[in-house]
């Protein structure tokens, strides 16, 4: 596997992910700044590291690419890779548009190669007992609340949690630029999560309603949802609010209940889980809390065994969607379906 893109997602999780994951050999790292390539080589011992990834296009021993490029590259980089003939693991959200999206659904396909979306959340031991329960004893879901919190206290948690990165200061003044549109980057960025995690527990969103509202830097996004299934409920996304990041999902269902509490990921814990059905209250306790080490790991089985990835190409499709209804229901102020 080759690593494109070495910024700090790819820092603090990828690559520490990799260094531990099962199957996986990473050969090298490909990102625009030689400056940042080179001190993630030095890191991790790798003899390869380069700033041009027609090099890894043309390198028949690298079966596989993680695609962690801002995400105005991913439609780009994971088409050339698909292309190329490597499999693909692609940072969320997988493209900057529904129709880029649709274009990398068609191209996979057309080749019969792996797509899965980076979000890491469905590799969850927590989120995965919370499928299960909801599938299997939770009976008809009726109503959910489902929220997403960036507290103005992460910075000091990332402080403490993330290792030392690699950076260049030009292409950080650079890359500014392009979130300069605060709201719709971090509705992109927070939604592509939350939005999946719905998704994965309830199946797909029929409708949205939404309501956005900023204070400086605070944004904050209510949506009301319908699933296919009839089930209505609340998505919540805030960003620089005051006080500590959470991030969770309740469902309420004709048998029983269930809350996740998901923990900030790089505290490497699996969900917190309550959950109630028939006189029962259940508090599973799980322990292979990485879930990026996870996904890796899943994708790597999902190509040796030509299984289906998870998420695959058609949910990324379906969260990009959803971004882009709530964008939309923000700015008519009605009602949009999907």
């Amino acid at each position: 596997m080759a690593l494109i893109g070495c910024g700090r997602i790819a820092q603090v999780a990828h690559l520490p992910a990799l260094e531990k994951a099962d199957g996986v050999e990473l050969v090298g790292v490909w990102d625009p700044s030689a400056e940042v390539a080179r001190g993630v080589a030095r890191r991790y011992n790798l003899a390869r590291a380069g700033t041009d990834p027609a090099d890894i296009w043309a390198d028949d021993t690298v079966e596989a690419v993680i695609v962690a490029a801002p995400d105005r590259f991913h439609y780009a980089l994971a088409a050339e890779a698909l292309n190329a003939g490597k499999h693909v693991l692609v940072e969320k959200p997988l493209a900057s548009t529904a129709g880029e999206a649709e274009a990398l659904a068609e191209l996979v396909a057309r080749t019969g190669l792996k797509l899965q979306v980076g979000a890491m959340k469905r590799h969850d031991q927590g989120l995965q007992f919370a499928r299960r329960f909801v599938a299997e004893r939770l009976g008809q879901a009726r109503t959910f609340n489902a929220w997403y919190r960036i507290g103005d206290l992460r910075p000091g948690i990332e402080a403490t949690l993330f290792p030392y990165v690699y950076a260049d200061a030009a292409a950080g003044r650079h890359e500014a630029g392009f979130k300069a549109d605060r709201g719709r980057y971090l509705l992109a960025t927070h939604g592509a999560h939350i939005f999946d995690t719905v998704r994965f527990l309830l199946g797909d969103v029929a409708s949205v309603v939404a309501r956005h509202r900023e204070d400086g830097r605070d944004q904050a996004w209510q949506i009301l949802m319908t699933t296919a299934t009839g089930a209505i409920g609340t998505v919540s996304i805030a960003v620089d609010v005051p006080g500590l990041p959470a991030e969770g999902v309740e469902v309420f269902g004709a048998n029983g209940w269930l809350r996740a509490d998901i923990p900030f990921p790089f505290q490497r814990q699996a969900s917190a889980v309550r959950a109630y059905a028939d006189g029962e209250v259940i508090t599973p306790v799980l322990t292979d809390g990485d879930a990026y080490e996870r996904q890796i790991e899943d994708f790597a089985r999902v190509i040796r065994e030509d299984g289906h990835p998870v998420p695959d190409v058609r949910d990324g499709l379906a969260a990009v969607r959803l971004i882009e209804s709530t964008a939309k229901a923000v700015e008519t102020g009605g009602e949009v379906k999907l």
